[in-house]
């Protein structure tokens, strides 16, 4: 009897070493991670291979919140599968660094096995590194960095990158050890007044319930850039405005160079008294410099003020003119008015006429013609006129032919009783001649007095 029961429970021993899990257990990654404070689970890769019978597996771990896959999984006998093993962290306890915890494997009888897996819980900020390319103050974007430096897959993370050059922000996701560059188009003027040197990029980072903030220094590499605008405007008064702009990022010396000819000169002014000034034939250089911070303008204005020389030109022009009109005209009149004194208190003027002869003329006339409201006193001076014409109130005269060079000179009197207030105009003087055959005709001055009170 003793045997049959020993022969009994041998067989129970052999039948459980028969169906107990027989699995063989290959972690295939590495260095898997888990995020602090982040319920997003890391993701083991397992390859299990079922030394025993087929059988439905299970896995579970008492270090995390929750274990995938959850429901069982069949590996055939000699069966290898590889098997994606995702355990959420727990956040009842602070846990970082390298920690190593057990996880279970139970076949349907209920019988197990257990391994060991090693976990890198670290800070959001830890996980991730920013780097930047120099920025150049020529280029017109900029080159940021991140890198995932741990096995764990990022998903929907925002990322705000902020410099003194830009901001920038994007939604991303970011692959286990990836590196993302991100090409930031940069707008020169927001730092055209900083200088050369290191500056700071930083970048916060929001996944889910986590954030953090890491940064990385960024080089602004030197570079000397002076540009030059120039505008001219006006014709009468010319301006030129000259200006400098530094628009590189370290102090720099900028000069402005101008040549003016020795004419132009004598009306050119300046807002800045030029450095230097030098004379080179016919030219006359000019030379402004100063030391310019980054972003910083130097602006010299240049007037030429041509109204001057215009009104000379302009007044040897009409002299030219009339010298030469003068020179061709044959006989010349001249009308002068005076007052006098009348004995009998009447407003009284002598009227002078002079004739002059450029050229020799032949039947020489001259005519002149009465103001309205005078009368003419019958003496004359010089020459007494041939006839007068009462209806038109005109004189003639007839000096016949006159040699170049002569001259004829010949006054009257005119007076009215009516007083005479304001300006007093008398009629112009013409005179007709002839000239080698050919009949012409000119005309005097306009003469007139300005009385200041009436006659009484």
């Amino acid at each position: 009897m003793k045997k049959v029961y020993l022969i009994l429970i041998l067989g129970v021993l052999l039948l459980q070493t028969i169906l107990a899990v027989n699995l063989n257990v290959e972690k295939l990654g590495s260095e898997e991670a888990m995020i602090f404070g982040l319920s997003e689970p890391a993701v083991f890769k397992l390859n299990v291979t079922n030394l025993g019978v087929t059988d439905n597996f299970s896995f579970y771990t008492f270090f995390g919140m929750g274990i995938s896959p959850s429901d069982s999984v069949k590996i055939m006998s000699g069966e290898s599968k590889e098997i994606e093993l995702r355990i959420s962290p727990r956040t009842d306890f602070d846990l970082k660094g390298n920690v190593i915890f057990s996880y279970f494997i139970q076949g349907s009888d209920k019988s197990e096995i257990e391994e060991k897996l090693t976990a890198k819980i670290i800070n959001l900020k830890d996980a991730l590194k920013i780097e930047s390319n120099s920025i150049d103050p020529e280029s017109s974007g900029a080159s940021i960095h991140l890198e995932n430096k741990v096995n764990f897959n990022f998903r929907n993370m925002s990322v705000n990158l902020a410099s003194p050059f830009f901001d920038f922000k994007d939604t991303i996701e970011l692959m286990p050890y990836e590196k993302k560059t991100f090409n930031i188009d940069l707008d020169k003027s927001s730092f055209s007044k900083i200088t050369a040197g290191f500056y700071t990029v930083s970048a916060d980072l929001d996944i889910k319930e986590v954030s953090a903030k890491i940064s990385s220094p960024i080089n602004f590499s030197e570079k000397e850039i002076i540009s030059e605008e120039r505008k001219r405007y006006g014709l009468i008064i010319s301006t030129t405005t000259i200006k400098k702009i530094n628009e590189g990022n370290v102090p720099a010396d900028s000069n402005i160079f101008l040549s003016e000819n020795i004419i132009s000169r004598i009306f050119t002014s300046f807002s800045e008294e030029p450095a230097v000034v030098e004379r080179s034939g016919f030219k006359v250089n000019y030379e402004w410099a100063k030391n310019l911070e980054p972003g910083e303008t130097y602006e010299v204005d240049v007037k030429t003020n041509w109204i001057i020389p215009f009104i000379v030109i302009f007044l040897i022009v009409l002299t030219v003119v009339f010298v030469r009109k003068y020179s061709k005209t044959d006989l010349i009149l001249r009308k002068n008015v005076s007052f006098i004194n009348a004995k009998g208190g009447e407003f009284a003027l002598r009227v002078m006429v002079n004739v002059e002869a450029r050229r020799f003329v032949e039947n020489v006339k001259v005519f002149d013609r009465l103001p309205p409201l005078v009368k003419v006193f019958e003496k004359f001076g010089g020459i007494i006129p041939k006839r007068f014409n009462k209806t038109k109130r005109v004189f003639e005269w007839e000096l016949g032919n006159l040699d170049s060079g002569e001259r004829r000179t010949f006054s009257y009197v005119i007076y009215s009783r009516v007083g005479v207030l304001g300006r007093f105009a008398l009629p112009e003087t013409f005179a007709t001649f002839e000239r080698e055959g050919k009949p012409k005709e000119v005309s005097s001055n306009k003469a007139f007095f300005l009385a200041e009170q009436k006659s009484e």
